[in-house]
């Protein structure tokens, strides 16, 4: 029974074992199957001799593409030095016109001065200014019209100072015109004390009916004086606002009853700041010159203003570029490109085989430029600030602008009593004498603070909610605490606030507040004619450039009447933006407060003078591929373009520019990755100007050879001010 159990299992087990095995195939099935096999392998044998033949095909593609870019490159390299020489004998052909004209007409405005015979002297003779200051200081008149026209004569003089200061490069005689500025910015101010004081003076006799004080303003186009006394001493009496002048004031109970007059001096232009940055702000490094400014920088000379691209009188010099580059910023490099990377680049030096007065531009590979420069490769310029509160204002951050309020109040001076057809008047020989307030240290916390109203000044634009910044006469430097309460209504732009004390003040504004640019366009109009759009972060800009001529265009209304559809000269024009608010323009400074795009400053200053040479018959305009490509290499879009029609979206071609050879690119701007190939059927050169002529007519060509010589140096000397290839 047991035993006929187990087989009973054994059998069982079996069964399913044989099921698992499944049915077997017939040979008809198993034929299918082989079929079905030798497919398979057949089409993995086609497969394998398919993607054998793609990447045959792709080698044979690589390879003749490889010949190609040979050919192109061996192309290249035999009419390379031809190719320099053409363009080192535009660039020197241009710069030896330029520096001829720019000394005839500083001769020109010298001899011009000479003739006028007005008595105004010549502020770089020490003698003659100081002649002129000790006459005009011994001069007792006191009559404000003629004081302040006095005083109008002073300022040229002290503009022509500051010219003399962004030029000069011997220490020695930069402080002679330091000292001598500072000595004119006092005796302008000591001048509009003395009428000041004339004008108070005089107060009882100029009562107002209606307030039993007495209040007057006296405006010119330098300055607006406003002067309130206090006669009636109304303990009510809570301020006055001078509407023509836009101003006005509040005052606490304790100074309504005092012998006070309140007087609020606004000055157009601002000297306090220019004593700031003489005082803190000093070059620690050797001398050099940066791209932005063009201009040399000397040791141990104060800097007086933010660099400018040129000086009005200046005679272009040749242009010494430093790499500036932050050691920890990343940029992305493209695959392909290294074999560019270490070639030559324009970069105008002192020729020393020329004669006297002539400069040369020369083309040197990057490695010579480097060597040139010796081991002595400069580090960054340090700006070295007294005072490192955190109250102090970085002028380089910020920019005073409208000018200066001078916010003060003083004792009253004695008043004439007459009698008998007498006038009786105490005599006081200690002039304007200010009233304490507060009286000491102590009384800051428990005295009231003094209220302010200023509208904003109407040659200014704020493209951001205005600073407020007080003078500190004792460290020579603005700062913004002891300021509280700011209201600012920028439908009426008028900004209220209190101060702890009466002192000096500014408005200020964010120095780089329209940085970086969303991108920009450099089109010409017409022969010797161009318009250059900046889109800033905040407003856009347009300067239309004729000749060396420069007239600023933009939508903005308040601020910039004055500027609009005026010509005048490049660092003119670079001047009044700034003091307009309206800035685009880099210093060396620029980089520590604006994120920008590290390029190599030969490459870059090398595009720039290119892009000058043919700004009469071509456009330029931003590419989103230029972040892109690397620091050795710039993009940009460029096409033959003239007329005042914008540029056609399909003209525009891409190209790359790098330190030995600039070549036209296939993508385009909407393209979905950004690739260095170069465009089909397309030529590498050595320069981009020869770039450029491969897609242009002859006409155009020749526009660029009939180009003016100052309008050439003007468009290369906006792009060096501006550096749209770095900070877009």
């Amino acid at each position: 029974m047991r035993k006929s159990f187990y087989g009973y299992l054994d059998a069982l087990a079996l069964s399913r074992m044989s099921s698992k095995k499944g049915p077997k195939l017939t040979k008809a099935q198993k034929a299918k199957q082989q079929e079905k096999d030798e497919e398979r392998r057949l089409q993995e044998e086609e497969e394998a001799r398919l993607q054998a033949v793609k990447e045959e095909q792709e080698r044979l593609e690589r390879e003749k593409k490889e010949q190609e870019l040979e050919k192109l490159e061996l192309k290249d390299r035999g009419r390379r030095e031809d190719e320099l020489n053409e363009l080192r004998h535009l660039l020197e052909e241009n710069h030896t016109a330029v520096t001829d004209l720019k000394i005839d007409a500083v001769e020109k405005a010298k001899w011009e001065k000479y003739m006028r015979c007005d008595g105004t002297p010549d502020p770089a003779i020490q003698q003659d200014i100081n002649t002129y200051m000790s006459l005009w200081r011994d001069d007792q008149q006191v009559d404000i019209i003629l004081v302040l026209k006095e005083c109008n004569v002073a300022l040229q003089l002290i503009e022509e100072l500051e010219g003399l200061l962004r030029d000069v490069t011997d220490p020695q005689e930069g402080k002679k015109y330091q000292e001598s500025l500072i000595s004119l910015q006092e005796l302008i101010h000591s001048k509009h004390n003395l009428t000041t004081e004339e004008i108070l003076k005089e107060a009882s006799a100029n009562i107002d009916t209606e307030t039993g004080n007495m209040q007057t303003v006296v405006k010119n186009e330098n300055i607006t004086l406003c002067l309130w006394v206090n006669l009636n001493k109304n303990p009510r009496f809570k301020g006055l606002h001078f509407e023509e002048a836009g101003l006005g004031f509040g005052l606490p109970k304790q100074l309504a009853v005092s012998n006070i007059a309140i007087r609020i001096l606004h000055t157009r232009y601002d000297h306090l700041t220019l004593l700031a940055k003489m005082a803190h702000l000093r070059i620690n490094t050797a001398s050099h010159r940066s791209l932005a400014g063009d201009e040399e920088v000397s040791a141990d000379v104060d800097v007086p203003e933010q660099e400018e691209s040129k000086g009005e009188d200046e005679v272009k010099e040749d242009i010494e570029t430093k790499r500036e580059r932050d050691e920890d910023e990343e940029v992305q490099s493209t695959p392909g490109l290294e074999g560019m990377q270490s070639a030559t680049s324009i970069q105008s030096r002192k020729d020393s085989a020329q004669s006297a007065g002539g400069r040369g531009s020369q083309i040197l590979t990057q490695m010579e430029a480097l060597d040139a420069e010796g081991d002595s490769s400069y580090p960054p310029t340090q700006v070295s600030m007294v005072n490192n509160s955190v109250h102090v204002v970085d002028l380089m951050q910020y920019t005073p602008l409208g000018g200066v309020f001078y916010y003060d109040v003083f004792h009253l001076p004695p008043q004439a009593h007459r009698v008998n057809g007498w006038e009786i008047r105490q005599i006081l020989d200690k002039g304007l004498q200010v009233f304490p307030y507060p009286s000491d240290d102590n009384d800051v916390l428990t005295c009231s603070p003094v209220g302010v109203t200023v509208t904003l000044p109407e040659s200014v634009v704020f493209l951001k909610t205005p600073q407020v910044a007080c003078w500190d006469a004792g460290e020579k430097q603005w700062r913004m605490n002891g300021i509280t309460d700011i209201s600012y209504e920028e439908a009426e732009a008028k900004i209220s606030f209190k101060v702890d004390s009466f002192r000096a003040f500014v408005l200020m504004q964010e120095t780089y507040a329209n940085f970086p640019f969303q991108s920009w366009e450099l089109r010409p109009l017409n022969q010797n004619s161009a318009l250059f759009t900046i889109k800033g972060e905040l407003i856009d800009v347009s300067i239309m450039i004729k000749g060396n001529q420069c007239m600023l265009q933009s939508e903005q209304e308040r601020g910039l009447s004055h500027l609009k559809e005026q010509w005048m000269s490049g660092p003119a024009l670079q001047r009044a933006m700034i003091d307009a608010g309206i800035n685009i323009f880099v210093n060396e400074y620029t980089h520590k407060y604006v994120s920008t795009i590290a390029k190599d400053p030969l490459t870059e200053h090398a595009a720039y003078e290119q892009m000058a040479l043919f700004a009469s018959a071509c456009a330029f305009s931003w590419s989103k591929w230029n972040a892109k490509c690397g620091a050795e290499h710039l993009v940009m879009q460029g096409c033959e373009h003239y007329g005042p029609t914008p540029v056609p979206r399909h003209s525009w071609s891409l190209y790359l520019l790098g330190a030995q050879r600039s070549q036209k690119l296939e993508i385009t701007e909407s393209s979905e990755a950004f690739s260095a190939d170069h465009y089909p059927g397309s030529e590498f050169h050595s320069t981009f100007i020869h770039m450029l002529q491969d897609e242009m007519s002859a006409d155009g060509i020749t526009k660029t050879r009939e180009s003016n010589n100052l309008f050439v140096d003007t468009i290369q000397s906006l792009l060096c001010a501006i550096r749209p290839l770095m900070y877009s």
